[in-house]
């Protein structure tokens, strides 16, 4: 039997699952990053565990993918720059396929969620879809006919960096008014904490202070409390203009929603679709679009790795 094996590379932790061709997964396991011991110290540790991987299954390892953040030119499986990580042009598709005596392929880890849920998740019905993750940024990743779309040297497909508000807040990118910056978990988050300390009298003081309150605090009280409802009413107003926008460019047959804020489900994605039903060029009716949340949680981007073999 072939396997896959597909590791999803993050600040802290490194999620690495073995699975066959039809996305049964065989074995999963985690490490440790490891990252602020420097690029071979990471590959290391990223190696460690998949031999332990390895050593769970029976059968054929096929190949290994990896999703990595930061700027990753796939073809030859380097990463150009990954800022959370400390790398800059380093060949980590190289020192791991030494590691491991077997081909390494290597992409952004939002291009491997999304290829994820293309192929075994939300978008496993589709042939072009987008997924779309509200983190501490905004991220994503785009299938076009069921594959992955990366741009030029696969530098593209960064969502997070369209403008929405000409002339709007800094964001970390040297732009202003960035998807990112009123979509995101923290962008929801700022305009929360914002919100209670204009309104002394909010009922979100009764479980939250401005300090401790996240991205979910003004979905828990948005029935009940005018400045919630104000909070929630503001962030889909802006989160559905970036997807209307990449509805029009893309014309996907849906868009998957993952990250924390997504957990809201339809709390979130029915007045997105209504907002996109109206003002989508052309209308809804033909070429529809269908706004969802993701379905693989925290695999997709190890099983969207390993799938870059598939």
């Amino acid at each position: 039997m072939k396997y896959y094996l597909g590791l999803d590379i993050g600040g802290t932790f490194v999620k690495g699952v073995c699975m066959t061709a039809d996305g049964k997964i065989l074995a999963e396991d985690k490490c440790d990053t490891g990252c602020e011991n420097g690029g071979q110290a990471m590959c290391d540790n990223i190696a460690a565990l998949c031999s332990s991987l390895t050593g769970k299954v029976e059968g054929q390892l096929a190949g290994v993918g990896a999703g990595c953040p930061g700027m990753i030119q796939s073809a030859s499986g380097t990463v150009k720059f990954a800022g959370n990580l400390g790398l800059k042009n380093f060949p980590l598709g190289e020192e791991l396929s030494k590691r491991l005596g077997v081909p390494v392929k290597v992409t952004n880890d939002a291009n491997a969620a999304a290829l994820g849920e293309a192929k075994f998740g939300a978008g496993k019905n589709y042939k072009n879809s987008i997924l779309v993750t509200l983190g501490t940024g905004v991220g994503g990743g785009i299938i076009i006919d069921g594959k992955l779309f990366e741009g030029g040297c696969s530098a593209g497909a960064e969502i997070g960096h369209m403008v929405i508000e000409r002339h709007g807040d800094m964001c970390t990118c040297g732009r202003r008014g960035c998807f990112e910056r009123y979509s995101s978990a923290a962008a929801l988050t700022r305009r929360t904490k914002y919100a209670m300390e204009e309104d002394a009298g909010s009922a979100m003081w009764t479980k939250y202070t401005s300090q401790n309150c996240t991205g979910k605090t003004a979905f828990d009280f948005m029935d009940s409390d005018r400045s919630a409802k104000e909070v929630v009413d503001w962030y889909i107003k802006y989160l559905a203009c970036g997807l209307i926008n990449l509805a029009n460019i893309f014309r996907p047959e849906v868009i998957m929603l993952g990250g924390g804020v997504a957990a809201q489900g339809e709390r979130l994605t029915k007045p997105l679709q209504s907002i996109l039903d109206k003002e989508i060029f052309g209308g809804n009716d033909y070429a529809t679009v269908t706004v969802v949340t993701a379905s693989l949680g925290n695999s997709a981007g190890a099983m969207g790795a390993a799938a870059l073999w598939l």
